[in-house]
């Protein structure tokens, strides 16, 4: 995918909106058929589940992070205020010492914003304190690969080790960013378009997008020590593949969906073709459930996974042995 290409996907994905219709069934069975928990948030992108055991859910248009309680569904405002840029903003949101952390994405200058690329602390509900900015970096410090914005279009972000791991769509690398604003590239990756991550314990879980048209066989998950430099892969076979996570043993991965056949770069994956899938021993992935509409990210909480899609939707899917 070429860096121009690249940038419209992301962007458009931010920007999409479609009306959502419930999940197809024909894989999964009764038990794991996706049941609609919220609608109406401001689109949706990136989540976390809290300290407090609500799931938090980021709308970069609106430049908010919604706390959604798991149980009920019942939707407030965590926090707002973030740099916003035609639909892009703030694409993630984890906890680090009990304190929330947002990563904002594409609102410099350089593509008509007038904000700063980083991670942020929250702290309050309509206040945030920058703590590294990352546009500058990637800016200062070009990747080898191919690049259009040289800000970079960071994706998403775990903690680790007492700071973070950032992954970067755009300029294919993780970052390691610590408290004090210190960056560092960690891995730098040939064009396979890094998205969501997860770090469980030592390692880490990181998912591949692939390059345009978006291949299943290009949809990975890889799996690298906190401290490595390179990646190994532990599964293939997710069509844009958008998120991964750890639960119990079990590798659960998200993808977007199937590419359109003769889509145009920027086009998003194919409505009601989204998946939630879980690695096996085989280096592939079983199907948990299909049919999702233009799912983004997803948490595994008490053996439900709480899956997000871009027009700002929760979905929930009933995992039973596979928690």
């Amino acid at each position: 995918m070429s860096p121009r290409r690249l940038l419209l996907a992301l962007v458009s994905a931010l920007l999409l909106v479609l009306v959502p219709t419930a999940a197809s069934a024909h894989h999964p069975g009764p038990d794991r058929t996706p049941t609609l928990l919220v609608t109406g948030l401001s689109g949706g992108w990136g989540s976390e589940v809290g300290p407090d055991g609500a799931l938090y859910v980021t709308s970069p248009a609106a430049g908010v992070i919604s706390r959604v309680d798991p149980r009920t569904g019942a939707v407030t405002t965590f926090a707002s205020g973030f740099p916003s840029n035609n639909g892009s903003g703030v694409t993630d949101v984890t906890f680090l010492h009990g304190t929330a952390y947002a990563l904002v994405t594409f609102v410099a200058p350089e593509v008509g914003g007038t904000g700063v690329n980083g991670i942020y602390r929250i702290d309050g509900p309509t206040t945030a304190t920058l703590v590294a900015d990352l546009g500058a970096f990637a800016a200062a410090n070009p990747p080898p690969t191919d690049f259009f914005v040289a800000t970079g279009v960071q994706y998403a972000f775990d903690t680790s080790r007492g700071g973070f791991l950032v992954t970067d769509g755009h300029h294919n690398r993780v970052y390691r960013v610590g408290l004090d604003g210190s960056i560092a590239v960690q891995i730098t990756f040939d064009n396979i378009v890094p998205t969501g991550i997860d770090v469980h314990g030592r390692t880490v879980y990181m998912a591949e997008a692939g390059p345009l048209p978006h291949l299943a066989a290009d949809g990975k998950v890889v799996t690298f020590g906190t401290w490595s430099d390179s990646a190994t892969v532990l599964a293939a076979g997710g069509p844009l593949m958008v998120d991964v996570k750890v639960e119990r043993g079990r590798v659960y991965a998200l993808a977007q969906g199937d590419w359109p056949l003769g889509g145009q770069a920027g086009s998003p994956a194919a409505p009601d073709t989204g998946r939630l899938l879980v690695a096996n021993r085989h280096g592939g992935f079983d199907v948990l459930a299909s049919g999702l509409d233009q799912p983004v990210s997803f948490q595994v909480l008490r053996g439900t996974a709480y899956v997000v899609t871009l027009t700002g939707e929760v979905w929930t899917v009933r995992l039973g042995g596979h928690h």
